[in-house]
């Protein structure tokens, strides 16, 4: 609604001692009917236009003058660069200043004795009403500060303290019964006491596979000697090797005895595979498998396919983090892909697990006797491999995994938005007992730290879905159980997926991987975060990359294509070796040892603060979509196998979205631009952009999200990597043996065609979303003219 005010008085101040008119005070409001016929958001947007008075028609007042020309009385209205947006937001609070000036002396001498006295009680009048609206006014302005401000982001990293995720941590970890129940529980109580209105605790009937009554273990045939998995003769087992069971398996593993020859396949790769069988009969053998380089999964896949009848896994002393030693130590992995493997559906000619392997994880150590390994010893960084023409070991694997029916726990908290609360930012951490606390502690710090924020009158715009998981370690039950149940609200709502899996794993290496919508803003914060470092100067630049992420991310980036973004401290770098050794879960040490002053801990909450904030926060979402066309382009840089015209669709993409982003994302970002609902439809295609590039199947561990890499050397899209170890695998595997040469040629190349197919139908799915948004806002901005 627009208002204008008509005057005949001549200008001049309303104090001193001319306050005299030549008669009563003419008003006249004129209403814009035409803004009272828009409806919805446009009803919101009123402005007080104030004429002055000028002295020289003070008798005449003329035409009135265009409102157009008139300035606002403040300065809240913003226009585009394109002068074609609508406004979003204004300040209502606009003051009216009435002046009048001295008319004629007789009229003043006939009228002023008559109107002073009344005068003076409005006035009085006036100013009470006024010091009542500016005592409120400012009232509200403080219960309600701007969420553009950032003295919000200051306040709530100010409430974020090492002292206090301390206290956090102790009261976790001090409970007295350690049972998954009785940790989800407690964080129900906590989430409830610091603020959060709407908490829900849900558990899940599940199939888990956990350690049997008696150890698992490996006999040398030849010396009869018998081994725990960490290389313990087991006739010398100890009081401390019990413990120590519940991470030396496979979690569904097939279980039994098998008698075989152990074989070194080093990281199981194609050509690896390759020598092996060309030098002997693989069925029924034995594998003995480093970590690293791709996905354990895909793996073992292989092996199965090649006849293999059980696998011993372990970790190369030369591809551990500097300083951890890891020599005696065995591990647990889990070959479940995500979900309740009763559901996904199990393998009955192997016993109820997810493979018809006998996987079995080993120390170094043992993997070293077993491989009857040259390598000096600890301290050596010789790759572990078995000397050319040495006998193979005999050996039987015995494993005795057991499966049972359990129930696992979910805790899930809503800090609700206002403008738009079905949209929502998720906040996953988990409570396994391995994980010692850590991630619920700064969990609970987030919640304390945003809730307070609520308290002092500030509404975040999108809704915060706090999520602390169970079952995380044997295949992110909880977090694909809580998805699925809710998968058609979430394709629709989520916006964002902020992971607090493993948040403190070691204190060498700050680390932020981020899926490439996200990187810009995830790449801001380090580099912010680190000018206040807390090594003193002596810190590490920016890393964030879209490597794949392991742990409870895996179901939103992979199943739904939700943008996601994770800080974490580690030991080392993910190089190509190195970048899967997280399959590996090794008995962690407890947050206070790792991190004594919990300034990891404050580091990461405080990073993670700042994204969830802005993701709930921003009118506009922190989305770019021209990264995910340069991290498209960057990830075809291998001219041999692409083709011409993916090139040109690839940069055709870049080109739509570099305009997306500078013609409709950047003058959106002033709220004062557009109306809620175009920033609306303007968030939905960019939450909607990373969807393009899901695809259906994908080889074991590779997830179907085609932004996520694989550690490398090279950028890549994963399936085009597998694609080209697919095409050697069909010269290997045991099932392309019946086919003819012809018959292998045609398969093998179309395997690479497939992917390049799946690869090209993505990018233009992009691309086209990317053009229905540009010619969606360019209608939209046609009909608002």
């Amino acid at each position: 609604m627009a208002y204008r005010k008509v005057c005949d008085a001549q200008g001049g101040p309303l104090v001193g001692e001319g306050l005299h008119c030549s008669g009563g005070l003419d008003l006249d409001w004129d209403l814009d009917k035409e803004e009272l016929q828009e409806p919805g958001p446009s009803m919101d947007r009123m402005q007080m236009q104030h004429i002055d008075c000028q002295r020289s028609a003070c008798s005449d007042p003329g035409p009135d003058p265009d409102p157009e020309l008139m300035e606002p009385i403040q300065p809240s209205v913003s226009v585009s660069p394109h002068g074609r947006f609508e406004r979003l937001q204004e300040d209502p609070n606009y003051i009216s200043h009435f002046t009048r000036a001295p008319a004629h002396k007789g009229q003043r001498r006939l009228h002023c004795s008559l109107l002073r006295y009344f005068l003076a009680a409005v006035g009085l009048f006036v100013l009470g009403l006024l010091i009542g609206w500016f005592t409120h006014t400012h009232s509200v302005k403080r219960l309600v500060p701007p969420s553009d401000s950032s003295d919000l982001l200051e306040e709530l990293l100010r409430g974020i303290t090492a002292e206090k995720i301390d206290a956090l941590q102790k009261s976790f970890s001090s409970l007295p019964d350690d049972s998954e129940e009785a940790r989800a529980r407690y964080l129900y109580r906590q989430w409830v006491g610091l603020g959060l209105t709407d908490v829900h605790l849900s558990n899940h009937t599940v199939l888990l596979s956990l350690p049997g009554s008696t150890p698992n273990t490996i006999t040398d045939r030849s010396s009869h000697q018998c081994f725990l998995p960490n290389g313990t003769p087991c006739d010398q087992r100890g009081p401390n090797d019990l413990p120590r069971q519940q991470f030396s398996y496979a979690a569904y593993s097939a279980v039994g005895s098998l008698q075989g020859e152990v074989v070194d396949v080093r990281y199981g790769s194609v050509d690896d595979l390759r020598r092996a069988k060309d030098s002997l009969n693989l069925t029924n053998r034995i594998a003995v498998v480093k970590l690293g380089q791709a996905p354990l999964l895909y793996k073992l896949s292989l092996l199965s396919e090649l006849g293999f009848g059980g696998a011993l896994l372990y970790v190369d002393p030369c591809d551990a983090p500097p300083g951890r030693q890891i020599w005696n130590q065995a591990f647990r992995v889990t070959l479940n892909p995500g979900g309740n493997p009763a559901i996904a559906g199990l393998s009955r000619e192997a016993g109820g697990s997810l493979t018809s392997l006998l996987v079995q994880p080993i120390s170094a150590f043992l993997a070293k006797k077993l491989l009857s390994s040259s390598s000096a010893g600890q301290d050596s960084c010789v790759p572990l491999a078995m000397p050319p023409n040495t006998e193979r070991k005999k050996i039987t694997l015995t494993v005795g995994s057991q499966l049972s029916y359990k129930k696992i726990y979910n805790v899930v908290g809503y800090l609700k938005g206002r403008r738009n609360p079905d949209r929502y930012v998720l906040v996953g951490s988990r409570h396994d007992s391995d994980q010692r606390g850590g991630a619920s502690a700064i969990m609970n710090q987030l919640i304390a730290a945003l809730t307070e924020q609520t308290k002092q009158g500030w509404v975040p715009d999108r809704t915060t879905v706090f999520c602390s998981w169970g079952g995380s370690a044997l295949g992110n039950i909880g977090s694909y159980e809580w998805g699925k149940d809710n998968s058609v609200v979430l394709q629709s709502s989520a916006v964002a997926y902020v992971s607090l899996n493993s948040p403190v794993r070691g204190t060498e290496t700050l680390r932020a991987a981020a899926s490439p919508t996200l990187l810009q803003l995830t790449s801001d914060i380090q580099r912010r975060q680190l000018l206040s470092c807390i090594r003193g100067g002596n810190c590490p630049g920016p890393n964030v990359s879209s490597l794949q992420l392991p742990g409870d991310v895996s179901f939103f980036a992979n199943q739904l294509a939700v943008p996601t973004v994770e800080f974490a401290f580690e030991q080392t770098k993910a190089e190509e070796n190195t970048g899967f050794l997280s399959e590996a879960q090794f008995s962690v040490e407890s947050p206070e040892t790792l991190d004594p002053l919990f300034k990891f801990h404050e580091t990461i909450a405080k990073m993670t603060a700042e994204a969830i904030l802005r993701l709930v926060n921003d009118p506009v979402l922190p989305f770019y979509p021209l990264d995910i066309a340069l991290d498209v382009q960057n990830k075809l840089k291998d001219k041999s196998v692409v083709s011409p015209s993916m090139l040109s669709s690839a940069a055709s993409l870049r080109d739509h979205a570099a305009f997306f982003q500078s013609e409709t994302m950047r003058p959106a970002n002033d709220p004062k631009e557009r109306d809620p609902s175009h920033v609306r439809m303007l968030n939905d295609v960019l939450r909607d952009l990373e969807k393009s590039f899901i695809i259906t199947q994908t080889p074991p561990g590779v997830y179907r999200n085609l932004l996520y890499s694989l550690p490398g050397k090279t950028p890549l899209f994963s399936v085009l990597r597998f694609s080209q170890e697919a095409a050697l695998h069909c010269n290997v595997s045991s099932k392309a043996i019946k086919h003819n040469a012809a018959d292998k040629e045609v398969l093998c190349h179309s395997t690479m065609n497939q992917s390049l197919s799946l690869i090209l139908r993505a990018i233009r799915s992009a691309e086209r979303l990317v053009c229905f948004g540009l010619d969606l806002f360019e209608n939209y901005q046609r009909g608002a003219k």
